[in-house]
């Protein structure tokens, strides 16, 4: 069983999410990465994450913009999601934290800091987690 499943919606998102892959091979745990956009590829994350949900401790996703992967991951699976607002657009990233941060109850998602800090710190966070987990 791998212990992270990290989500991104453009592989032109992975220059921004580099660091905390850096460092989950440094901290050696074992995840999958994997590129399903909410708005681009609905299907396919869905069957993705039925299909897998269970494979993962906890699951990392990282958007920019109006941010809805965190959220749709969140709502889907009852694993740990941790979101990743990253820095884009006009407003840096002040858009897609709001984004994650205001989520409807019952959709419970971590929400990170914008850009850099806040990949690291997802990772920091969910190696408490599987350190945590029973």
């Amino acid at each position: 069983m791998k212990q992270v499943l990290w989500i991104i919606g453009s592989a032109s998102d992975t220059e921004q999410i580099q660091p905390g892959i850096d460092m989950l091979k440094e901290l050696d745990i074992e995840y999958d990465l994997k590129i399903l956009s909410a708005h681009r590829d609905l299907p396919e994350l869905t069957e993705f994450l039925k299909a897998h949900e269970k494979d993962y401790k906890v699951i990392i996703t990282a958007a920019g913009l109006s941010a809805a992967l965190p959220g749709v991951v969140a709502a889907m699976t009852t694993r740990p999601v941790l979101g990743i607002p990253l820095v884009s657009g006009h407003l840096s990233g002040i858009d897609a934290l709001l984004s994650i941060l205001q989520l409807p109850k019952g959709i419970p998602c971590a929400t990170m800091g914008i850009g850099k800090q806040g990949v690291l710190n997802a990772v920091h966070l969910a190696k408490r987690i599987i350190d945590t987990a029973v």
